[in-house]
């Protein structure tokens, strides 16, 4: 059974995401707010945090980065406000999701749902295999995870990461922005792109001069070119 910490200082909050959660099978811990978040992690194991941003004491965004300082959780951050600026900071922090309130239960239980299964080692996996894409000074390790740029590692967020590989993968493909939202987020697509946008902004940001390669399709999305 996988252990999900649902982290707001709103009780009926927590109340509302515990009732979903343990319906689809989950085990759910509560905190109140960010100090008593990171002692829990500190003491027991979590498969997934549900962490909101405006709690008192410590927020939403010093909590996330205290807590990957201790363990690698996946977390899903929930926001009364959807500025790009609060996205793009979660994002840059290592966070996998990001969801405005008010927000359906049932979405995020689905997007609860996927960033688990995403996070979980990958059965008959082969260890010998090691595949690696190379382009001018651009070298994307498959199988390490790990990407270079003129020689210097460079920190991806998982997400990053994860729309990077898929982009390499078809590249020369022009992919739509419900494709890449549903291929790489994993989950029906909502008719809100921004989450998608900011992603190619990090990631255009992440690999400097091979931003070249990541060409943006008017009106369709995007394609890596090269």
């Amino acid at each position: 059974m996988y252990h999900i910490l649902v982290v707001d200082d709103e009780l009926k909050i927590r109340l509302l995401i515990k009732k979903y959660a343990e319906f689809e099978g989950y085990q759910v811990s509560e905190a109140e707010n960010g100090m008593d978040a990171i002692d829990m992690v500190r003491k027991e194991k979590f498969d997934l945090i549900v962490l909101d941003i405006m709690m008192p004491e410590l927020d939403g965004f010093s909590t996330c980065r205290e807590i990957l300082k201790i363990k690698k959780i996946p977390i899903i951050m929930l926001s009364a406000r959807g500025e790009e600026y609060d996205r793009i900071h979660g994002f840059e922090l290592g966070i996998d999701d990001y969801v405005v309130k008010p927000f359906s239960p049932k979405e995020l239980m689905m997007r609860i749902n996927v960033v688990i299964s995403r996070n979980q080692p990958v059965e008959g996996a082969s260890q010998n295999e090691h595949e690696i894409f190379q382009k001018e000074g651009l070298v994307v390790d498959y199988t390490g995870r790990k990407v270079t740029v003129d020689g210097v590692e460079v920190d991806l967020t998982p997400k990053e990461y994860d729309l990077l590989y898929y982009l390499i993968r078809n590249r020369g493909i022009a992919l739509s922005r419900e494709k890449l939202i549903q291929d790489v987020w994993g989950y029906d697509y909502f008719g809100d792109d921004r989450t998608l946008d900011t992603h190619i902004k990090l990631l255009r940001s992440s690999i400097g001069p091979y931003r070249k390669f990541l060409v943006t399709l008017r009106g369709v999305g995007y394609r890596f070119e090269a």
